[in-house]
């Protein structure tokens, strides 16, 4: 069942959203040569404790089993990397994944930053990169009430296939509130027209997983790492939204400029 916020829940997400929001920022300048993406997840640890009246709460800590406090998911690994001894390098790419609670509502967003700056990436990942992000804030951009909720699934397939890239389907977007994972699920594909209709109040976590190379993927030993099946690198991007009257609000406002500017990633 699809849930709809009232104002008051709203608020509450806001508060959720923005300390999550300046989670993943902090997280993201961590991501620096020489760095393991275990000290990622302790300094990820360690924040949280700061935030509010000290009571957030990881959701990716012990959710379903997994045993680290954010997803940190570096060039090839989609989605679901399990922080440990890997040591970033200049000219990596690592997806870091932060969501948590606060006083019963949740936050989930996700950043794709280039390790030693964009300069450091080939013109390909720099395009991967870009295509990503585009693929979320068009499909932000694009939500409001009356519209089916495939019109924006549609809408970044679309984006993703012009800029020569591929979507992962096996995973989705989501609903968010006072659970993770809600009702609806969100895929990045599919035909417009289809679906649910979204109505103001529904808060959905919109986030595309696009693949350099070929959409397939393959889940490591360890149960969790999903990596491209063919070796080359993936981009990730996330925002918590609220449906409104007439758009979106951004729940989890992470970017670093405006998000409708052209200047990111050129």
């Amino acid at each position: 069942m699809i849930k709809l916020c009232t104002p008051d829940e709203l608020d509450k997400m806001r508060v959720v959203g923005r300390m999550m929001a300046d989670l993943l920022n902090a997280c993201c300048e961590q991501c620096r040569p020489g760095v393991t993406t275990g000290e990622i997840d302790a300094f990820c640890r360690a924040y949280l404790c700061t935030l509010g009246d000290g009571t957030a709460a990881s959701g990716s800590l012990g959710y379903m089993g997994y045993p680290a406090s954010l997803c940190v998911s570096v060039n090839e690994e989609v989605i679901h990397g399990i922080p440990g001894a890997r040591v970033l390098q200049r000219g990596d790419i690592v997806s870091l994944d932060v969501c948590g609670s606060y006083h019963g509502y949740f936050g989930d967003n996700t950043r794709t930053v280039a390790v030693g700056g964009a300069e450091t990436l080939t013109p390909d990942v720099r395009r991967l990169l870009r295509v990503t992000r585009q693929c979320l804030e068009e499909a932000v951009r694009a939500i409001r009430p009356g519209i089916h909720l495939s019109d924006v699934s549609h809408l970044i397939e679309k984006i993703a296939t012009a800029g020569g890239c591929t979507v992962v389907r096996e995973y989705t977007g989501h609903g968010v509130g006072h659970r993770l994972h809600e009702d609806p699920p969100v895929p990045n594909y599919g035909k417009p027209g289809r679906g649910p209709i979204l109505h103001e109040g529904m808060t959905l976590a919109i986030e595309p997983m696009i693949n350099l190379g070929k959409a397939a993927i393959r889940t490591l030993p360890d149960g969790w790492t999903v990596v491209s099946r063919d070796g080359l690198p993936t981009a990730h991007f996330e925002y918590t939204v609220a449906v409104l009257r007439d758009r979106a609000e951004i729940l989890t406002p992470w970017f670093e400029r405006d998000p409708w500017s052209a200047d990111w990633m050129a």
